[in-house]
């Protein structure tokens, strides 16, 4: 069926004409047209199709007893699912949803008609210190909306904090107990507001989420549909996650939940089927309580409600507009937590009585578009295996199929290419190949263990709150995680060296051969690079690129500059003129909009720029809040420029810890 290749040349010619051919495709057709959506993903299944046929028809051995025989179809079942998992994906990615028009519709409405309705902000905090939710309260107070009450729902019973919230105006709510976890907490505040604002709407935020000013009148106009239960925004991030951070690639790598939630949740909404994410969505108090409440039966109660409103008709609408930003998960160990618990949490809804599988009252469409969320993290395991396979091998004598790097370049790479290209141009221009296989290497073998231990035992497992804040200022390195990786990558060398050296290889190396001589190479890379991530470069003091002019007062004389980067306690100023010598230490003030004068201590100096330490006070400590964490100020990446994530990987090699 599928012709055996004989000649390099011709293979590589046609790859070549075949990326030329997806690449000319890439830069005609235009991604916001559905024909063109239609055209280039139907290009892309085929060419992922013949290589799903061909692995089928000619790399598998016989059905016969022993693990040397079942490895090869145990490797092919997982790689089907990844392969199921992204013709969804380029299903789904057809259509495309945009709500701005509508909200702008919507919201004009509504301003000239006067209707507001009355909103109840819910902030969930449970162990944050107050550095961080403050960064959520003191926006939530200053939101531009007529009719607004902030609720602090406290689930770890804080006196300082009640102390905070009754100083600068918010309601402070708590609760004997943290049953139900971030749904329990959810549940009080929804009972002990009713005989106080009892506001028709609720908007949901973690405590390290600062809203922008209009967040509600751009969301509360979309709730004209009677079927809309859910207004969800998306997440954005102030700062680098720790995959980013530690490989210097914040600035042209864009980070996986991009493409979730810039990408997918557009397109899922198009169908009908974007779900809530936890945080910075608006919800209708009636439709939760004609519920019963926020669910709480699986520890992710943000998709539970999502397909628990479902169940009832009601929809989750898109709204594709940065309207909040938080802290993205700082540290691998907290990184690896959080998508370990949206991993459990997805298994257990799948797994309800009343979930997408199960329940009645759910379309084909929404079933078929869970089964999409499931199998993204039925893919893991075909990572971890994709990782291990040459080395089993080299060592064991067992392929994972059977195929030379031939028949490989001719109907494998094809397919890689064209879902490279695709990717890149789906999602416009906010994937990146080797980093975003990184990206999922890293929880890979966490994922699988989850996966493992749900299918024993999916249900009564703690939540787990992923920490935020704390000392990030020293070096760490994760040593059970760098162990891991980097003992696959010294098993991929190991391999290598051992086909060449081996006592009972054979004289001549086969096509097989190769192939998994270029495999091994090819794991050996990416599983050095996720080594790399496990060595976590410090974090100093989160601080904003600026470029505007500044005053700044050194004893009695005042001299112009320019403020060139902004944190919370921290700047960076370029003088002009010829101040007199300042020492590390000296104090001095430094004029920030709309804070005013702030009081500040010399920290460093070199080459005309001054580094500062501020001391602001509660009032302007606020106001930079609402400066730094309310406006548009996106420090990430929104695409992805892959010489400058190379450059930044490189340097990371040969820089220490």
């Amino acid at each position: 069926m599928f012709e055996a290749p004989t000649d390099v040349a011709a293979v590589l010619t046609l790859d070549l004409g075949i990326l030329l051919g997806i690449l000319v495709m890439a830069g005609l057709l235009d991604r916001a047209s559905a024909a063109s959506r239609v055209l280039f993903g139907a290009v892309t299944a085929t060419f992922i199709l013949c290589y799903a046929l061909w692995r089928w028809h000619d790399t598998l051995p016989r059905i016969e007893p022993g693990l040397d025989k079942l490895w090869p179809y145990l490797f092919f079942g997982f790689e089907m699912v990844a392969i199921l998992y992204t013709l969804m994906s380029i299903v789904i990615l057809v259509r495309f949803k945009d709500r701005s028009a509508e909200a702008d519709r919507e919201g004009a409405r509504l301003a000239a008609s006067g209707e507001w309705p009355a909103v109840d902000i819910f902030i969930c905090t449970y162990n944050e210190p107050l550095d961080v939710v403050e960064k959520s309260i003191i926006p939530a107070l200053a939101v531009d909306y007529p009719n607004v009450t902030v609720w602090v729902c406290d689930d770890t019973r804080r006196a300082w904090l009640k102390d905070f919230c009754e100083e600068v105006g918010a309601n402070y709510l708590t609760r004997a107990d943290n049953e139900g976890a971030k749904a329990g907490n959810l549940n009080n505040a929804l009972r002990l507001t009713e005989t106080r604002s009892n506001a028709p709407i609720i908007l949901v935020l973690d405590a390290d989420f600062a809203v922008a000013p209009n967040i509600l009148k751009r969301a509360v106009g979309l709730f004209h549909d009677p079927r809309c239960a859910v207004v969800q925004t998306p997440q954005f991030f102030f700062n680098a996650d720790p995959i980013q951070h530690n490989l210097m690639a914040a600035d042209a790598w864009v980070d996986d939940q991009r493409i979730f939630f810039d990408v997918f949740q557009p397109a899922k909404d198009a169908w009908g089927c974007a779900f809530c994410v936890g945080t910075s969505f608006l919800v209708r108090r009636d439709r939760v309580n004609e519920m019963g409440g926020f669910p709480h039966d699986a520890i992710c109660e943000d998709i539970n409600l999502t397909y628990s409103l479902m169940r009832h008709g009601y929809r989750t609408h898109w709204l594709n507009e940065r309207l909040s930003a938080g802290l993205s998960a700082e540290g691998l160990p907290e990184y690896i937590t959080q998508r370990t618990r949206w991993c459990l949490g997805t298994i257990q809804v799948a797994l309800l009585k009343q979930g997408p599988f199960r329940g009645p009252g759910y379309a084909m469409r929404e079933r078929l578009h869970y089964l999409h969320g499931v199998l993204n993290w039925l893919c893991k395991p075909f990572i971890v295996l994709m990782l291990v396979a040459p080395s089993i091998y080299w060592f064991f004598d067992m392929p994972a199929f059977y195929a030379d790097y031939l028949s490989f370049l001719r109907y494998g790479l094809p397919a890689l290419l064209a879902l490279w290209v695709y990717s890149g141009w789906v999602s416009g221009r906010r994937t990146l190949p080797l980093f975003m296989e990184v990206t999922h290497i890293m929880t890979a073998l966490a994922i699988t263990v989850t996966l493992v231990s749900a299918a024993i035992r999916p249900f009564g497992r703690p939540f787990k709150v992923t920490d935020k804040g704390g000392d990030r200022s020293v070096s760490t390195v994760r040593g059970r995680m760098a162990a891991g990786f980097g003992g696959i990558a010294l098993l991929s060398a190991a391999s290598i060296v051992w086909s060449f050296v081996s006592p009972v290889g054979a004289t001549e190396i086969s096509p097989l051969d190769y192939f998994n001589l270029i495999w091994a190479g090819v794991a050996m890379a990416f599983t050095f690079v996720a080594f790399l991530v496990c060595f976590e470069r410090p974090r100093g003091a989160e601080e904003f690129a600026v470029d505007e002019p500044a005053e700044i007062q050194i004893g009695g004389a005042t001299y112009d500059g320019t403020l060139t980067s902004l944190g919370m306690t921290t700047a960076h100023l370029r003088l002009r003129g010829d101040p007199d010598i300042l020492v590390p230490g000296d104090a001095l003030r430094v004029h920030v909009a709309p804070a005013g004068w702030i009081a500040a201590r010399l920290t460093a100096s070199a080459d005309g720029t001054l580094a500062v330490g501020l001391e602001p006070d509660r009032r302007q400590r606020h106001s930079l809040i609402l400066r730094l964490f309310t406006t548009d100020i996106d420090p990430i990446a929104r695409t992805a420029n892959l010489r400058v994530a190379l450059r930044g990987l490189i340097h990371r090699c040969f820089q220490a810890a």
